[in-house]
């Protein structure tokens, strides 16, 4: 009877921690931050996907949520943008801005391809769009606290 009361605590514990670990980790989200996680699991699935025509309606979907928290993301600046001051601050933010539209772009391009079937194109571009997001995210996104 011990060991099983043991067991369901033991075990009832480790179900929750990570939900714990996890509201420790929303704190430090901002507004930004969620757009760009949505936009993340998103993009997964585009490149996962979009060599595939038979799955050209999903695709076509993930790169709305792309577009959608793009545009979003045109309203905010990056965290980074904090530990700058004046016209430092302004032209970081305004380049962050013009990196985005680029990419609002590039995602039109692609669901222009899609659209019109030409899988071949959109999977090229995709290609080109995750190479220069690693880029972008060395430049703009906030370093993890360790």
């Amino acid at each position: 009877m011990k060991i099983r009361l043991l067991l369901f605590t033991l075990i009832s514990a480790l179900a929750l921690a990570p939900a714990g670990l996890r509201a420790a980790d929303d704190e430090d989200q901002t507004e930004l931050g969620a757009k760009m996680e949505k936009m993340g699991g998103a993009w997964r699935r585009i490149k996962a996907q979009v060599s595939d025509a038979s799955k050209n309606d999903d695709t076509l979907t993930k790169l709305g949520t792309m577009k959608e928290n793009l545009s979003a993301a045109l309203k905010l600046e990056p965290e980074t943008a904090k530990s700058k001051s004046g016209a430092e601050k302004a032209k970081f933010v305004s380049e962050f801005h013009a990196r985005i539209q680029k990419e609002i772009d590039r995602i039109d391009k692609i669901t222009a391809a899609v659209k019109a079937g030409n899988n071949a194109d959109a999977a090229k571009l995709v290609g080109e769009v995750d190479h220069d997001y690693k880029d972008a995210h060395k430049t703009y996104k906030k370093p993890k606290k360790k």
